[in-house]
């Protein structure tokens, strides 16, 4: 009865989850088969220029793929990194692949001169029935059903790909340079989507992506071996997995479960003894009691836990309701289930985080649906405010088009969470470009507006994270009680009116234009004490006609003076009115 009643309260789910930042030989939780760790990688080939080899690396435990009693299949994501290196040959071969087969799946039998990556055997190149197999491959060599070129494939039983992609990767290879690939695969839209990493012309890396719909119940049986597999065919190349992360769920059915004890025998009615009454009287009351206490008290837990789903469900269909009626259908952002955004960020992992901000932090996403990366914003559970204000502000953000301005692409609102996705800003906040030693940005990119605060692909400049604070009526002023904002940006009349303006708003311009030219922060307390405060230090240069003294001394002098001097004096001329 206590495992029916765990079992409707806690549903069971089957996971499979790590991470192997690097390898080691002794580790038990990989399996190898003619492949081997060493160095803290994995050699999937010999690292020596031979031919005709292949090579597997599996983790140990087979996962959970499907259930049959529910018909449920698992969501599961995958992050690895590789190197395939020809050693400057210009005949090299074969490739890898990350592989999904039967439990159990070892090589083919008829493997014997390393071709299909390992995973069919010859004569079975397409159609491996036989030896079943998904498969996401990284081809380096040209078959007579493959594309020209390196590329990128979603195999299916064979090793003609259902899809590909040209891989943008040939300096890559020749250099053996480290590429990355993240796959995931939804169980609800059956999408095995692909982002791997390249190499464009410029030798600048570039993300590429791939994507098809399968439903993998149709292929593959409940449990399934996976890891990777290379071969190198006539040719040569080393392939090496440098690191490698998992995660799958899967809810199973586990109602119709029934676990008794077996094989302890009954004691013989001759040999027992006969216990006596009082013992067996107080026996039953205190088993009776202790059953209607535990009775009680999983009674108690069900109710509690039963009107919290309730309440639950009533803010999250009373912020549906809401949201449904402020967005005309079709337009606007679009409602998110939270389930997807977890798997989008690896269930909101630390190593996916971009930033913390005012009412919470920032992830980095991916959306197997759209093949798009996004930025998602986790309210903070502290924030005080209500559906309806929650509403309204989102509202107000997502009726906002501007170029420079992140666009909210979508929101949700469920299990007490709210959680905003916008679009990704692939070269973060302008101050991490200016404030950051590893970074700098050159002074052509430096010719910014008063919006700039993230930067896209192009270092073109858009305004995010402007929203969930209380938005201002410059008509009538802030009304707020409490003061939002940063401290050494926010003109000298908020601080001690508590009130917002456009003259305000032109005084924190007039901030991130000095950091642009100067690099500096507004307030600095490590700084010498006549540069502590920015505004007050480049005031006293503009005062000695030395203005260029406040100029990023990272730029070097590689900036055009007569800009840098025209910036800085009509800041000043900006923040003097204050």
């Amino acid at each position: 009865m206590l495992s029916n009643l765990f079992s409707l309260v806690f549903p069971v789910t089957s996971t499979t989850s790590f991470n192997f930042p690097s390898f080691n030989a002794q580790d038990q939780n990989i399996s190898y088969e003619r492949a081997y760790a060493d160095s803290g990688v994995i050699q999937l080939t010999s690292n020596k220029d031979e031919s005709m080899v292949v090579g597997r690396a599996t983790y140990s435990s087979p996962m959970h793929l499907w259930d049959k009693a529910s018909g449920n299949l698992t969501d599961f994501t995958t992050h690895f990194s590789f190197v395939i290196d020809a050693k400057n040959k210009t005949n090299y071969g074969d490739g890898l692949a990350f592989f999904l087969a039967p439990a159990g799946s070892k090589i083919p039998d008829g493997i014997k001169d390393g071709d299909s990556i390992g995973l069919a055997p010859i004569g079975q190149s397409l159609d491996s029935t036989n030896n079943r197999f998904v498969a996401v491959e990284f081809d380096i060599y040209k078959n007579n059903w493959d594309p020209w070129g390196e590329h990128v494939g979603i195999d299916i039983n064979s090793m003609k790909s259902k899809v590909c992609e040209f891989w943008q990767s040939s300096i890559s290879i020749m250099e053996g340079g480290k590429n990355e690939a993240w796959i995931s695969y939804n169980s609800t839209t059956h999408n095995l989507s692909v982002v791997f990493t390249g190499l464009d012309r410029k030798n600048v890396t570039v993300r590429q992506f791939l994507s098809y719909i399968v439903d993998l119940r149709d292929y593959l049986p409940e449990r399934v071996t996976f890891g990777f597999s290379a071969a190198t065919g006539a040719s040569s190349a080393m392939h090496t997995i440098y690191s490698w992360d998992f995660n799958s769920s899967l809810e199973i059915d586990d109602t119709n479960t029934n676990k008794t004890v077996t094989g302890v025998p009954s004691p013989s009615p001759n040999l027992a003894p006969k216990p006596r009454t009082n013992n067996k009287l107080g026996l039953a009351v205190g088993l009776g009691a202790g059953g209607l206490v535990l009775v009680a008290g999983l009674a108690s837990v069900l109710l509690v836990l039963r009107k919290r789903n309730r309440r639950d469900k009533e803010d999250d269909h009373a912020f549906a309701e809401y949201m449904d009626g402020e967005f005309q259908k079709g337009t606007g952002p679009k409602r998110f289930s939270f389930r997807e955004l977890a798997r989008a960020t690896n269930n909101f992992r630390d190593e996916e985080m971009l930033g913390q901000g005012g009412f919470g932090g920032f992830y980095k996403g991916f959306l197997s649906d759209s093949n798009i990366f996004v930025a998602i914003k986790r309210v903070s559970k502290g924030s005080k405010q209500g559906i309806k204000e929650y509403a309204a502000e989102v509202k107000i953000i997502s009726r906002l088009r501007h170029r420079n301005l992140v666009q909210l692409i979508g929101w949700c609102h469920e299990r007490r969470e709210l959680l905003l996705v916008y679009e990704f800003m692939p070269n973060g906040s302008l101050d991490s470009h200016l404030f950051k030693e590893e970074r700098l940005l050159i002074w052509e990119a430096r010719d910014i507006k008063s919006s700039n605060i993230m930067l896209d692909s192009n270092f073109n400049a858009k305004l995010g994270d402007f929203g969930l604070a209380r938005l201002v009526d410059h008509a009538k002023g802030s009304e707020t009680t409490v003061l939002a904002g940063t401290f050494g940006y926010m003109a000298p009349e908020c601080v001690t009116t508590g009130k917002a303006s456009k003259e305000s708003d032109v005084y924190s311009f007039g901030i991130v234009a000095l950091e642009i030219a100067c690099g500096r922060k507004p307030i600095n307390p490590k700084a010498p004490e006549d540069q502590v405060v920015l505004v007050e230090w480049v005031w006293e240069l503009y005062g000695k006609g030395e203005v260029l003294g406040a100029a990023d001394p990272r730029l070097g002098g590689d900036f055009d003076g007569e800009q840098m001097e025209r910036l800085i004096i009509v800041d000043n001329f900006i923040l003097s009115n204050y």
